[in-house]
């Protein structure tokens, strides 16, 4: 690890068996891009997996299946610090701390919290949703990064971030890197092949619409074949009034590095399902590699434990020395340890 290159910290929930093809698009392109100019911490998320219900069994295997994912992916764990949050103890201790200079309102105005316990009923919301934000926010500061690659949906917990960052400090000292958000270009955003007017989510009502990484080759092409397009023909980007074609130019073109005028022109004149055939081709040549490579990953669990545990500890590392100054600075009494002679 170049500890030179600037810091940055991002990651992704273990919630699914396999990543979709806007978790490859949307983050992980980018994350493997990145890995080459910054010193990257990129995290499995499992701590905020189970503000949710998970099945125990499931959790665990999602956890190193994702792993496998990312990997697969071209996130390399010679150049990325790769691991899995609840190995770092220090997450939830500087949650705990957080959550102790966040307004009640403050974190209620967070609007996926509102959208999502609208959706659930406060009877089935719980308070892990509700201050999951705040545990985000360690997540970011413990690492000190610089930058934090996201989503435009998660510029208001970056914006949470730096407030807490900005208001520990101002208490306490200078501690904290007041983080930037590195948002992900707006072409990276993938939507479901069924309903484009929804990203492609693991939390779809149905995964027809939804290219996993894992998938057969065969299942990938009968996704493609069946996707929304529209009653008008003509492969031209237009999302107001072609969302489903527009959405299926964009995974061409990011996928392929052709420009989405030259794919129009080529296409030109021809129906959907030419078209379709051979975005199909193209998802199916990125992918299969992926599959392959995750699959034989997932064959040897040890290997992955063993790059894992190698993570942990350097993530404990970093995270245990900001944790430490956290408690110094607000003044807790830190065990006194005695050697016998």
């Amino acid at each position: 690890m170049n500890s030179t290159k600037p810091r940055l910290m991002s990651g992704m929930q273990p919630s699914a068996d396999s990543l979709h093809l806007g978790n490859y698009i949307g983050a992980l392109l980018s994350w493997k891009e990145l890995q080459e100019t910054h010193e990257a911490f990129y995290m499995l998320a499992d701590l905020h997996a189970i503000t949710v219900p998970q099945e125990p069994a499931a959790l665990r295997e999602n956890t190193r299946r994702t792993v496998a994912q990312y990997i697969a992916a071209g996130i390399e764990p010679s150049k990325s610090t790769l691991f899995v949050q609840s190995h770092v103890p220090a997450h939830a201790e500087l949650a705990w701390v957080l959550n102790t200079i966040t307004g009640f309102g403050e974190a209620g105005r967070m609007t996926q919290f509102k959208d999502k316990s609208a959706k659930q009923g406060s009877d089935s919301t719980s308070v892990g949703l509700f201050t999951y934000p705040i545990l985000q926010a360690g997540d970011i500061l413990l690492y000190n990064a610089v930058e934090v690659p996201v989503g435009e949906d998660q510029r208001q917990h970056i914006e949470l971030t730096r407030d807490l960052a900005t208001r520990f400090n101002s208490r306490f000292g200078d501690t904290f890197v007041v983080p930037e958000p590195y948002i992900l270009k707006a072409t990276a955003k993938i939507y479901d092949l069924q309903n484009p007017a929804s990203k492609m989510s693991k939390s779809a009502e149905s995964t027809a619409g939804i290219i996993w990484m894992l998938d057969e080759p065969s299942v990938t092409q009968k996704k493609i074949m069946r996707a929304v397009t529209d009653a008008e023909g003509g492969v031209v980007y237009d999302p107001a009034t072609k969302a489903g074609v527009s959405n299926l130019l964009t995974i061409y073109s990011v996928l392929s590095g052709q420009s989405i005028a030259s794919i129009e022109a080529e296409f030109a004149g021809r129906g959907y399902g030419d078209f379709k055939k051979a975005l199909a081709e193209v998802v199916i040549g990125t992918l299969a590699p992926m599959r392959e490579r995750a699959l034989e990953l997932l064959a040897d669990p040890a290997e992955l434990d063993r790059i894992l545990n190698a993570a942990a500890d350097r993530a404990n590392e970093v995270a245990q020395a900001t944790l430490d100054t956290v408690y110094d600075r607000i003044g807790l009494l830190r065990r006194v340890t005695y050697r016998l002679v």
